[in-house]
């Protein structure tokens, strides 16, 4: 999905700040680097049920809508890697957004198909005039992520850690991560999300059904609204996700309201490649 909201507060400096969060979905994951963020006990990873199947190959498209006109595109995949899973995410700007702000993000993140922990995070990221190389590797032994960044637009890099829990979970896979669970009406569930930065709770609550239409068809839906408990983004926008009321969970349609705007996202036709 994405990461949603990770750069919200930047993002209401910026001209048009179309798809700087890119990937999907799991949410309002708030991952700056800097204020603390505090981790109940009750905010952990489950395990994925006997009965998930991985969706391997499938690609996801969406189109990216912005006040009513078309901003952007973004596509997630999933693939084997080895013992792990690996999770592909891109986005781009188009049309107007493009010439104003243009984005071209593109994200890769590794995690253990047993267990749901991330094992590593890699980004390639051009903002406007900003251009980025980042990795995070989460070294559960130490209980430690380690943030390694690069400015490709003045050379400086940098190196930053911060603790984590056990196990986390981090703003693409979680994307999959929501996909795993039991989502039965009613149904809460509190778990660590880490970008590189201090890690943040995030609750996805299971709201209700509704039947929605997109430019894949039209779907029997669960909605599942998502949003950070604690960190610099606490309060300050929410997700809503419409997965197909099936064993596939296909995410047909989010929804992101941030302080600086809403954005749409849209499942376009595609084919299993």
């Amino acid at each position: 999905m994405i990461g949603l909201l990770s750069q919200s507060a930047a993002a209401a400096t910026r001209p048009v700040p179309i798809l700087t969060f890119l990937a999907l979905v799991c949410a309002t994951l708030a991952c700056a680097q800097n204020p603390t963020a505090s981790i109940g006990p009750t905010a952990k990873i489950l395990v994925p049920g006997p009965n998930y199947r991985f969706p391997e190959g499938q690609a996801y498209g969406f189109t990216v809508e912005w006040h009513l006109f078309t901003a952007g595109t973004a596509t997630v995949r999933l693939d084997s890697f080895g013992s792990e899973k690996k999770v592909t995410a891109m986005a781009d700007s188009v049309g107007v957004a493009n010439l104003v702000y243009g984005v071209h993000d593109h994200f890769e993140a590794r995690f253990d198909p047993h267990t749901f922990c991330s094992s590593g995070v890699r980004k390639h990221t051009e903002e406007g005039l900003h251009k980025r190389d980042t990795q995070v590797d989460f070294d559960y032994p130490r209980r430690r992520s380690i943030l390694h960044e690069k400015n490709l637009k003045t050379g400086e890099s940098k190196q930053i850690e911060n603790d984590i829990p056990p196990c986390v979970t981090d703003v693409i896979t979680g994307f999959y991560y929501l996909t795993s669970l039991p989502l039965k009406l009613g149904n809460s569930y509190t778990f660590p999300v880490n970008d590189g930065g201090k890690t943040a709770e995030v609750t996805a609550q299971v709201e209700g059904k509704e039947q929605v239409k997109v430019p894949a068809g039209s779907f029997s839906t669960i909605r599942v609204s998502v949003e950070a408990n604690s960190g610099p983004l606490k309060g300050r926008g929410k997700v809503w996700v419409w997965f197909t009321d099936d064993a596939n969970r296909t995410p047909v349609q989010m929804r992101a309201k941030l302080t600086w705007g809403t954005l749409l996202f849209r499942l376009q036709p595609s084919d299993r490649r």
